[in-house]
């Protein structure tokens, strides 16, 4: 049974890298709601509670039954985590005067605590809370504080149980990883075995039993997740995957062609689409992002299941789902607000009868690659940056032709291809042209021009759940600026878009 951290969810904004921090451990680790302590079994070695936006004091506050856990297993609780332990357990915890967030140095009074041990005294840490614990219960032990919070940091007498009102996951915390090392190998016993290579043999073992000489069905994109996923699926059942590939008509320059061969040079069986006509014509005239996206959707489901249908008995489909999709649908206050349409086979299972399979339901994004690279997935598809599903379709601001979509796709190269040459495309995690809707005056060899404004985006991030505008060299935007107002007629404007996420998305749509 594979040893596991559990991670109960009190509604944080950073549950999630608490969760790939003890990933970096090579620690597996599962989030689950706070109220979701019945999955406790003998493979949890250790616990954390996370942080909350909500006050302990709020009628509605997350209060997770500890009885199965507190004083048995390994027990952490950070920021609310905390704070619910000391006044659940007797404590007393109060507004702060005033709100304790961002950079403070952590006073370690007892050097010989196991959750601190390698720390150094004063080391930064990083604050985020409206609360603060007043008193501890008397079997409680004070362990750090900073110059504003006495209880920093607490450990119950004679149970392995820890509280911090800072927060170790995130990068401000300049000691946070040693503190997680310390609460989850030299506390919670963890033997640090979870690596990309004892997934692949742990996963295909997995899927060879679920699957035994069943027919699969995979819808390929060209990106690394369902790639990945393919290259399991092929591990475990062979000839009896098939992969559908399906050219919509908004991939970028020559990536049908490009990526169809790499699959096929990878030993996989693929079955490419053409289709570009039948979802081009559909988006005639649609200028909404949402009914762009739903259109694309259904055409997808239609022509997959065109060609699904021509493979005989096929019991499964798999997809290329990775954890931070999974976290989302079961999070602590439900499903999130939707921002957009995700472009997935929607309902194909039902339709067509079919069982799901999801070899990366466990996995974030970073892990994926890492698991392709151990896979020897080539690095054309390894290295790729995201891609939308509904593909340039979203970086058309208006309605879509296919007029539209060739300069695009001649921009997009220009950029994709510059910041090969320049050394700079790893820097980023994603870069995008997007063709504005918007046309503005220009000259171009002593004449006047009324023509399109193109907008490029480069952000950098680890999963792209938070991102910053990639800070490109101002030569290599001159040069790429350049090159498109020369090289793509009907272009004669280029702007940088500096703005991070949150509060923009990535896409402009």
């Amino acid at each position: 049974m594979e040893e596991k951290i559990l991670i109960l969810d009190a509604g944080s904004q950073y549950t999630q890298l608490i969760g790939r921090r003890i990933r970096e451990l090579n620690v597996f680790c599962e989030i689950v709601p706070f109220t979701k302590t019945s999955t406790i079994d003998g493979s949890v070695k250790g616990v954390i509670i996370s942080g909350s936006p909500s006050s302990v004091r709020d009628p509605g506050a997350p209060v997770p039954d500890l009885s199965a856990i507190k004083g048995r297993i390994p027990l952490l609780g950070i920021c609310y985590g905390a704070q619910f332990l000391a006044y659940h357990y007797g404590g007393e915890v109060l507004p702060s005067k005033t709100r304790e967030y961002g950079r403070a140095n952590l006073l370690i009074s007892d050097m010989s605590s196991k959750l601190l041990k390698g720390m150094h005294d004063n080391s930064q840490v990083w604050m985020s809370h409206g609360d603060t614990i007043m008193q501890i219960p008397d079997n409680y032990k004070i362990i750090g504080s900073t110059g504003d919070v006495r209880v920093g940091a607490f450990e119950i007498s004679g149970e392995p149980t820890y509280g911090i009102q800072f927060h170790p996951e995130v990068y401000h915390t300049k000691e946070g990883m040693t503190l997680l090392k310390n609460f989850i190998v030299d506390i919670c016993g963890c033997q640090q075995s979870w690596t990309p290579e004892s997934f692949i043999e742990n996963t295909v073992n997995h899927l060879g039993n679920l699957l035994g000489d069943d027919k699969v069905i995979l819808g390929l994109s060209g990106g690394v997740d369902s790639s990945v996923a393919a290259l399991l699926l092929k591990k475990a059942v062979g000839h009896n995957l098939t992969c559908i590939f399906v050219d919509n008509g908004l991939l970028r320059k020559n990536e049908f062609d490009k990526v169809l061969t790499c699959y096929k040079e990878m030993g996989l069986a693929v079955i490419g689409c053409k289709a570009d006509k039948l979802f081009l014509d559909d988006l005639k005239g649609v200028t909404d992002p949402e009914l762009k996206r739903k259109s694309i959707g259904r055409n997808f489901i239609k022509v997959f299941e065109q060609e699904a249908k021509k493979i005989s008995d096929v019991k499964w489909l798999a997809q290329g789902t990775i954890y931070p999709d999974v976290i989302e649908s079961v999070s602590v206050n439900g499903p999130s607000m939707t921002i957009k349409s995700h472009h997935n086979v929607g309902g194909l299972p039902l339709k067509m009868n079919l069982k799901v399979v999801e070899p990366l339901r466990m996995l974030f994004k970073d892990e994926v690659r890492r698991v392709g690279k151990a896979l020897s997935l080539d690095p054309l598809i390894l290295n790729r940056h995201p891609f939308p599903g509904p593909g340039l379709a979203v970086r058309i601001l208006g309605d879509v032709t296919p007029e539209k979509v060739a300069v695009l796709q001649e921009v997009d190269d220009i950029f994709i291809e510059g910041l090969h040459e320049f050394g700079l495309y790893d820097d980023v995690w994603q870069a995008a042209a997007v063709l504005l809707p918007v046309q503005s005056v220009g000259v171009m060899g002593d004449e006047r021009t009324y023509e399109n404004v193109i907008a490029l985006r480069a952000v950098t991030s680890m999963d792209g759940m938070t991102a910053d505008w990639a800070h490109l060299p101002y030569d290599f935007l001159a040069f790429i600026s350049n090159r498109i107002i020369n090289g793509v007629k009907g272009i004669n404007r280029v702007v940088y878009d500096i703005s991070s996420k949150p509060p923009a998305t990535i896409e402009w749509e």
